[in-house]
């Protein structure tokens, strides 16, 4: 066969035939590169250990070392040439070392294999990651409980279904958004905690025959301990794919606030005022200002989810120890982790900016007869009724309200007794919405001093 022909089967895009190929589906230092940093702490810690072992020479671990700072600030400065026939960032970095500082470059790798070497410095990345995370959850923690103490006394409706169904406090929604983003929170502690074990020294599978002290190397680097298994060590991804599942937990949740503030900021509800920094408008109708950060958050999630399912995929059915398969591991941990973090950071800035419209909550809250729990209760507290039959008489005075085309505190005293004859004017007292929250004072509930409460709580904590 000609290479003309060989090139036409494989495609205009591969002019050189079957060896750009295998190059093209075998090289990864595209996206790797994004590891340059952690690639060198790496190397620069298992040559400390290497000399300190007697496993090479001071003079060659200190040329090893200053060569690596120096391709170091090549890569930052942006003078570095990568090259795809090199394959990935770590043989680009330790071609490069040999031509800064010659013939001691080759002495590096002794004791570790390149699947060791990955290993460490996708770890290294995760772990840099969910410090990013922790930070970005801090900052939205903290925006949302700035709103909920400046709100613990707005009343806004309570959803179920969405629709009405009791009042609550604009500080109480906004730290119910503080419980979900502090469980993401705890998980990102919990899974950085689970992964800083270090993998350098497990070699190619095996372990080495060299002298190594593993316990060195991770200390340097800032791991709790090495791995105690060379096999799990080179061929373990859980910890990429629970950084996904914690990724995608908080993007569900930013996924949910996302899709409350387009809601929000609506015509029909006019909740919230999203500030111009957060929102655009439309080509063609002026009066229009689009919630597009927040449209943007929620569709960007789903980028996420679908990264913790490919890792997973790629997963499921390798056998250990090392496979080229797993070269596939960081494109979709890449993709989650910039969408993750710019998420984060869209919905703080839009939380800090965003104004509630507070006549327009009341308004909502004291709609769709709101405080009929709180008529039942009071049946069922002042007159002794059995609360089924408190419940009862309240869909009663309901029915009677959407006849009159009224809400329940407009009816009169004279028409409520009509339904039910023990009922006095004490139930006026709890069918306005302020009332209705500030009665709420069970722990966790919507009363303005409980919403206080857990606002001093959580600004302890963060």
């Amino acid at each position: 066969m000609s290479d003309k022909t060989s090139n036409q089967m494989w495609g205009g895009r591969f002019a050189a035939g079957p060896d750009a190929i295998m190059e093209a589906i075998n090289a990864s230092i595209g996206y790797d590169q994004r590891m340059a940093a952690q690639d060198i702490a790496g190397s620069r810690a298992h040559a400390a250990m290497l000399a300190a072992q007697g496993i090479i020479s001071d003079s060659d671990a200190k040329a090893i070392r200053e060569g690596l700072l120096t391709v170091l600030s090549e890569i930052e400065g942006g003078t570095f040439e990568f090259s795809t026939a090199l394959e990935d960032i770590h043989m680009n970095v330790e071609a490069r070392l040999k031509e800064v500082i010659g013939e001691p470059a080759g002495r590096l790798h002794t004791g570790r294999s390149r699947n060791d070497q990955v290993a460490t410095d996708f770890r290294l990345w995760v772990r840099d990651q969910l410090d990013a995370a922790e930070q970005g959850l801090l900052a939205l923690i903290r925006a949302l409980l700035a709103q909920a103490e400046a709100g613990a006394d707005w009343v806004m409706p309570g959803f179920t279904h969405l629709q009405t169904a009791q009042p609550v406090t604009w500080g109480h929604h906004m730290m119910a958004y503080v419980e979900m983003f502090g469980r993401d929170l705890s998980r990102v502690r919990d899974a950085r905690v689970r992964m800083n074990e270090s993998p350098l020294g497990a070699a190619a599978l095996a372990g080495t025959g060299f002298p190594i002290d593993r316990h060195m190397t991770a200390e340097a680097l800032g791991f709790d301990r090495p791995m105690a298994n060379s096999l799990d060590a080179v061929s373990a991804r859980d910890f990429a794919i629970e950084f996904l599942s914690v990724a995608s937990i908080s993007a569900m949740h930013l996924s949910r606030f996302a899709e409350e503030l387009v809601i929000w900021s609506s015509a029909q509800f006019r909740f919230v005022t999203l500030s111009d920094r957060f929102s655009t408008g439309s080509s063609i109708m002026p009066q229009k200002k689009n919630p597009d950060a927040a449209e943007l958050i929620r569709a960007k999630i789903g980028r996420i989810f679908g990264a913790n399912v490919a890792l997973m995929m790629v997963m499921k059915g390798l056998p250990l120890a090392y496979s080229k398969d797993m070269q596939e591991d960081k494109e979709q941990v890449f993709d989650a982790a910039d969408n993750w973090m710019l998420a984060l950071a869209a919905m703080e800035g839009m939380v800090k900016d965003m104004t509630a419209n507070t006549p327009q909550l009341e308004a909502a809250a004291s709609s769709g007869f709101s405080t009929a729990t709180d008529l039942a209760d009071w049946l069922v507290r002042e007159t002794g009724l059995p609360f089924r039959e408190a419940h009862h008489v309240t869909g009663a005075l309901v029915a009677m309200a959407e006849q009159k085309g009224c809400d329940l505190p407009d009816l009169s005293l004279e028409d409520m007794k009509s339904v039910k004859d023990t009922i006095t004017m004490g139930i006026f007292d709890v069918l306005g919405v302020h009332n209705s929250v500030a009665s709420r004072m069970s722990y966790g509930g919507t009363a303005p001093a409980r919403v206080r409460e857990q606002v001093a709580r959580w600004k302890e904590l963060v």
